[in-house]
């Protein structure tokens, strides 16, 4: 439509051409006015009669009945094959409790009495380590105390227990004069080399301050906390630790979780109840969280605390206090950025994820990288924690133990090499889920039990309550372990969790279960487990599977590297392509380490094609394949 104020198509100065150029008689304006109206009219009715001519074509081709189809033979129909899935044949992987006939007599103290504070309920770890360097898997089992104030005192203090492997997994119990014999508060352990001098040596993380035992030799350790600077606070609350080479300076560093800010007046001040009269353990909810520590090796057996400028203390951007509270740690290359990066459980708070950046500073992503939280985006109470590539690819999955009526969580890599890794919670649809929900776990290891070449599950259990069950009667104080076999990617859950008729009846007993540890003790080739107790005796499960698969071990000595290699990766190709990947790691499970030496089950391959170390440093070294069922001892 034409508005007011629009000259017409005729405008004035084609009036004026139009007046100037007539051959005859001069146009009337008018007159040309009233014939473009009239043919602007024109044009508009035959735009109408086509639009609606079209219009009522189509009306007639829409109502016009389907020519009728006639069948034609087209030959026989094709129906979609069904999947073919093959039968699962669950195998046997027996375990014989040996503790006592190995001649392991330990007992954790607690220090429990009756006021319920909440230190009694963590403790109980462990770790193996060969300390004297004879080839084998020795024993520490570490301890906590009586209570400063308590009624009652042994005669004797209790400590720590070291037992030397004779080699065929019988022990000797070495501790009195080890240096070891220290009475404190222990919680945690860490085993590593931080002087890169072939010998061992021992952190354990405490109520109170830690302590740095140096390895001397001839089964003597000196304790050099104060002049390595590594005690912590005198009334923190550390629990699990561990060593790693974050800035790749080939000495290890030492990273240490801090649980709440405890002490007995604060604990005894909150009236915990189960049922409104019986004296509970406190939720950690009710306490403040705790930064933890990172000390940085300074190569002459001191350490800098660089918590702080390193980016580790993490703060609640709310109130600004501490946004852990931490039991759990490993650590791993989340980002295959050859730099290893720090994962944490946390109870009742987001899980961290430390990234590591170039400069030796680190940037927390756990809810931008998807392990902060459960799928609803809710903080569980997790415990204890482990990494591995469970796939036999270079997805990495990272399992919590949660607290009872919590499933365990499988944090699955979903973008393998992102510089910001994206996982899921995988536990629900691969069938770990549902089945580890009921009980309360702590210690939990990848660990290929039958050495079928796929990594499986174990989970040490336990709760923290004696009386539980007067509150919920499906809940007991000692509880069964897991193990969940790993059925491969073919069914519809990847972990199966093994009856006792598949495990035997030594497995399937309750305990208050706490850390746990794996080693091959008796040089067989597979993994034996240790079960480290709250407040009684800890467990050692001989593997006595008999499927008559194959395995190789690695160790790996470090020169340009950390002595004891941590941080290596060593991938193992079999004869099909498929490549095995297992990493130099002891810190995991919940207060504890395992061994130093990995092991890959083979299955039925009587070869494998080749061997690749990735070196902590960066370096690659590739070793030709060979015969199976041996250890190998690879210098970098």
């Amino acid at each position: 439509m034409r508005g007011p104020g629009i000259e017409p198509t005729g405008s004035r100065d084609n009036l004026k051409d139009m007046k100037m150029h007539s051959n005859s008689s001069q146009a009337d304006p008018d007159e040309i006015q009233n014939d473009d109206v009239v043919g602007s009219a024109l044009r508009w009715s035959i735009a109408v009669i086509v639009l609606l001519t079209v219009a009522g074509v189509s009306i007639w081709l829409a109502m016009r009945p389907a020519a009728e189809q006639v069948a034609t033979s087209g030959g026989v129909t094709v129906l979609p094959v069904a999947r073919a899935t093959p039968t699962m044949v669950i195998p046997e992987i027996p375990f014989e409790d040996i503790t006592m006939l190995a001649g392991i007599d330990f007992v954790h103290e607690n220090g429990a009495e009756g006021e319920k504070l909440l230190p009694e309920t963590m403790g109980g770890g462990g770790a193996f380590l060969d300390f004297d360097n004879d080839g084998d898997q020795d024993l520490l089992c570490i301890n906590s105390n009586v209570w400063p104030w308590a009624t009652e005192k042994p005669a004797a203090a209790p400590t720590s227990a070291l037992y030397a492997n004779d080699g065929t997994g019988r022990f000797t119990n070495v501790t009195i004069g080890s240096g070891l014999d220290v009475p404190l508060y222990g919680n945690g352990v860490g085993c590593g080399d931080f002087n890169n001098d072939g010998k061992v040596d021992v952190f354990i993380s405490c109520v109170g301050s830690n302590h740095l035992f140096r390895n001397e030799g001839g089964g003597k350790f000196r304790d050099i906390t104060e002049e390595a600077g590594v005690a912590g606070g005198e009334t923190s609350w550390s629990s699990s630790c561990g060593w790693f080479d974050y800035d790749l300076d080939q000495d290890l560093d030492l990273f240490v979780c801090n649980y709440i800010e405890w002490s007995r007046e604060i604990d005894a001040s909150m009236e915990f109840t189960l049922d409104g009269k019986l004296r509970a353990y406190g939720r950690p909810t009710d306490f403040k969280g705790a930064f933890p520590y990172l000390y940085r090796n300074d190569g002459d057996g001191k350490f800098t605390d660089v918590s702080e400028p390193a980016g580790v203390q993490v703060r609640d951007p709310n109130t600004g206090v501490p946004a852990s509270k931490s039991l759990g740690v490993t650590f791993a290359d989340v980002n295959s950025d050859g730099l290893c990066d720090i994962v944490v459980a946390n109870d009742t708070v987001q899980n961290l994820l430390l990234l590591n950046q170039p400069g030796g500073t680190f940037i927390e992503s756990a809810a931008t990288s998807g392990i902060a939280f459960d799928n609803s985006g809710a903080a569980r109470g997790a415990m204890g924690i482990d990494s591995a590539f469970f796939r036999n690819t270079d997805v990495l999955g990272i399992v919590i133990g949660n607290f009872a009526t919590e499933m365990t969580a499988l944090y699955v890599c979903q973008a393998p090499g992102a510089a910001i890794p994206v996982f899921r919670d995988e536990a629900v649809s691969n069938g770990l889920g549902p089945v580890t929900r009921t009980d309360l776990k702590f210690g939990v290891l990848f660990l290929d039990a039958d050495l079928d070449g796929r990594i499986d599950l174990f989970e040490n259990n336990g709760h923290l309550e004696e009386d539980i069950q007067v509150v919920q009667a499906s809940q007991h104080y000692a509880q069964l372990p897991h193990l969940l076999w790993n059925c491969g990617p073919d069914f519809d859950s990847e972990f199966v969790m093994l009856p006792e008729d598949k495990t035997s009846v030594d497995f399937v007993k309750r305990m208050v279960g706490r850390g746990a540890s794996m080693a091959d003790i008796d040089a067989d080739g597979d993994l034996d487990l240790m079960l480290f107790s709250s407040g009684g005796h800890p467990r050692l499960l001989r593997n006595q599977q008999q499927t008559g698969n194959h395995w190789l071990r690695v160790r790996l000595h470090g020169t340009s590297s950390n002595h004891n290699a941590i941080g290596a990766q060593v991938d193992l190709t079999l004869a099909d392509g498929t490549v095995l990947i297992r990493t130099v790691m002891p810190t995991r499970s919940y207060q504890s380490q395992v061994e130093l030496p990995v092991t890959f089950g083979l299955g039925k391959a009587d070869t494998y094609e080749s061997l690749k170390i990735h070196w902590p440093d960066g370096l690659l070294q590739e070793l030709p394949g060979g015969g199976v069922n041996r250890m190998i001892e690879v210098t970098q």
